[in-house]
């Protein structure tokens, strides 16, 4: 019995400093290596609900005290897109977007183990813009092609959930989930050919943006004495 009792504390201790290795050090840097999201909205997009796979994405740098990490964020993505606008049949937009954030927060682990899950909540300013056309699918008579520039800024807060495994002191992997609550003021300007006419709308509005994966590497950097 008393071998057991001298067991689980050596164990006990032994998964304690696995906890601490990462709280031992300043600062951490983090690299995104894989994200999946849901971009906002752009025009009438009818498949909003899809989501983009992201690859090298982001980056991050903590600031680590005890259980509690204050953190700060960017994440920048650009690429083609294609999507149905108001209805499957009715226009295809085609077009660049591009949309990135900065974002401030904390982070809070739940227990000392080698594998620690944790709560973090972030705020900040995300930009999403779009640049292209939209064109008929249909080929109706009459209707042409439009040249669009949707502009999107606002603040964002996102509540997250991730888990962290410390490999070694210095190199943890983590793996995360977050909800974007996003405000934003949005700019549409849709042009005719050749400048016939020309359209500004402007909108307020709130999205709500499952982001259900982010995984990547953190660097723990600057041992406490």
């Amino acid at each position: 019995m008393r071998k057991l009792i001298m067991f689980i504390g050596l164990m006990s201790a032994s998964l304690f400093a696995l906890a601490q290795s990462a709280s031992d050090y300043n600062y951490s840097i983090g690299v995104r290596a894989y994200s999946l999201m849901q971009l906002p909205k752009i025009l009438n997009q009818t498949n909003t609900q899809d989501y983009t796979s992201m690859l090298a994405n982001g980056a991050m740098i903590k600031f680590n005290d005890n259980q509690v990490s204050y953190r700060i964020s960017g994440n920048y993505f650009r690429d083609d897109i294609t999507f149905d606008n108001t209805c499957a049949t009715c226009e295809i937009g085609k077009g660049k977007v591009t949309d990135y954030s900065f974002k401030v927060g904390f982070e809070k682990n739940f227990t000392y183990s080698k594998v620690q899950p944790y709560f973090a909540f972030d705020i900040g300013y995300r930009s999403n813009r779009f640049t292209g056309t939209t064109s008929p699918k249909s080929g109706l008579t009459g209707v042409s092609e439009k040249t669009v520039d949707a502009n999107k800024n606002g603040l964002v807060m996102a509540p997250v959930l991730g888990i962290k495994v410390n490999i070694i002191d210095q190199i943890t992997l983590f793996a995360e989930s977050s909800l974007d609550f996003y405000y934003s003021y949005e700019k549409q300007d849709i042009s005719e050919p050749n400048g016939i006419a020309r359209t500004v709308n402007s909108y307020r509005k709130w999205e709500f943006l499952l982001n259900p994966v982010s995984a990547g590497i953190q660097f723990n950097i600057n041992r406490k004495n």
